[in-house]
């Protein structure tokens, strides 16, 4: 059975490349009906802390990527590893090691003054030397000395890597933690992990880990190193590319599955496919149609993509996700003494991006914007107010429909020797403080004729003192 894991360390928050991992092994889980693991690798105690943690379970929970195991806390499994460490020193597979750091750094300056890539020297490997007295040491894995390690990765190909290019690394510190490349490998072993599918920056620790599993003769894991992610400048990804938490995403109006369409895309596709949801996804997905090539992180792309899904929400899910940002942004608006929320969004959800747009542009319903000056010196004159004071008054016994309301904006025209525009426009301006809106009469119908006829006769009334 196929079994992956997604392993982040709980430093900072989810951000896009831990995403699009997880959403990678999710989905790969999903194709071969297998398992996927969650599992936090927090033994880096002076930077992991709850509040990351909580990140990266909420980040994982508002994208859906649900994990059948886990989470497994590497904190928790101390005994373990240091129980395998004590097996590996038994066997003569590992050492204690205890050079100093002024030992090291000097062995480090002396390689460097003669050209030599720095490395531990293997000093303590095999030495009968006695331990000198009060040094707590530090264990380190027996490297073989020979031979190579060959990575049939499942993205970039065969890798090969001999072993004399390799060192014998640190796999307990001095206090008797274990260090991250060695729980790794105790971790994968005991969660029986076939398929280990992170970022390439992980590529130089593969050759390490699989010697570590040999030693312990663990089954191999087959290994899919993923591309990284780059900004559009080709630039390794940060902030100022967008690189920001996934929940970041969900307060800026951003919908899961639109971010989880493009993280699919990003460094994988199937043709010219852009909008597909997660079923679809998972019945395409191969390791296989993964670039070898770093992606490259597009916020507008992300953005169009967002308003694809946005257009095809249910309007009822859009108003409740909208009403938080109303509620937050718009201290006074009020969504309770108004037009149904969810109607207001399918009206408006073609000319916006986001929910926050969304929300944004809703403001008018709830409560009545001042227009700005220059719009109605444009907008509104002595040509077109007595017609606006006739529609005004005809708009009261006119039926509450868009067709009604719109005959009566184009018969008032008529009637009064004008165009359309020069009273649908000054009618938008007035009622709604905004010169972009969808067609007026479709926003005066979801005002209501109470709310429309209270605000236009207090702008017209208003006008008349200031003429």
């Amino acid at each position: 059975m196929v079994r992956t894991r997604f392993a982040p360390s709980p430093t900072g928050y989810l951000h896009i490349g831990g995403a699009r991992t997880a959403l990678f092994s999710w989905a790969y889980a999903r194709k071969h009906k297998g398992v996927f693991v969650l599992r936090i690798e927090d033994t880096d105690l002076e930077r992991s802390t709850p509040e990351s943690v909580q990140a990266i379970l909420d980040g994982m929970k508002w994208l859906g990527l649900d994990y059948d195991e886990g989470p497994f806390y590497q904190m928790q499994r101390m005994e373990r590893y240091k129980g395998v460490i004590e097996q590996l020193l038994d066997e003569g597979k590992a050492y204690h090691c205890y050079a100093s750091k002024e030992e090291l750094d000097a062995m480090r300056a002396e390689q460097e003054a003669g050209g030599l890539k720095p490395r531990y020297d293997r000093r303590w490997r095999d030495s009968k030397a006695t331990p000198p007295a009060g040094v707590s040491p530090v264990v380190r894995f027996k490297t073989p000395l020979e031979g190579s390690v060959v990575i049939d990765d499942l993205v970039k190909g065969k890798v090969v890597v001999h072993n004399s290019e390799l060192d014998d690394l640190i796999i307990a510190r001095s206090d008797g933690t274990p260090t991250y490349n060695f729980s790794v490998v105790v971790d994968d072993w005991d969660m029986q992990i076939t398929h280990v599918i992170r970022g390439d920056d992980h590529l130089n620790n593969t050759p390490r880990q699989i010697n570590m599993l040999k030693a312990l003769g663990a089954p191999l894991p087959q290994y899919a190193h993923v591309p990284m992610i780059l900004g559009a400048d080709g630039e390794r990804l940060s902030k100022r590319h967008g690189a920001v938490s996934v929940m970041q995403y969900l307060e800026d109006g951003y919908l899961p599955e639109a971010l989880l369409n493009y993280l699919a895309r990003l460094g994988w596709a199937r043709g010219d496919e852009e909008v597909f949801d997660l079923d679809q996804f998972v019945e395409w997905f191969n390791l296989e149609a993964i670039s070898k090539s770093p992606a490259k992180f597009n916020p507008e792309k992300l953005l169009w993509l967002n308003q694809q899904y946005i257009k095809g929400a249910d309007k009822q899910r859009l108003a409740d996700l909208a009403k938080p940002f109303m509620e937050r942004d718009c201290c006074d608006c009020d969504t309770a003494g108004g037009p149904d929320l969810a109607e207001v969004a399918d009206l408006l959800r073609e000319r916006v991006n986001t929910v926050e747009e969304l929300a944004d542009a809703a403001v008018y319903f709830y409560r009545q914007l001042d227009p700005a000056p220059e719009l109605l010196a444009q907008h509104v004159g002595a040509d077109n107010l007595p017609a606006l004071r006739d529609f005004a008054d005809k708009l009261q016994s006119c039926e509450w429909n868009r067709t009604a309301i719109h005959d009566l904006v184009k018969t008032t025209a008529t009637a009064h020797g004008l165009k359309m525009p020069k009273i649908a426009m000054p009618l938008r301006i007035l009622v709604t403080g905004e010169s972009q809106t969808p067609s007026v009469d479709a926003v005066l119908m979801l005002i209501g004729r109470e709310e429309v006829l209270r605000r236009l006769n207090l702008r017209l009334a208003q006008l008349a003192v200031g003429a």
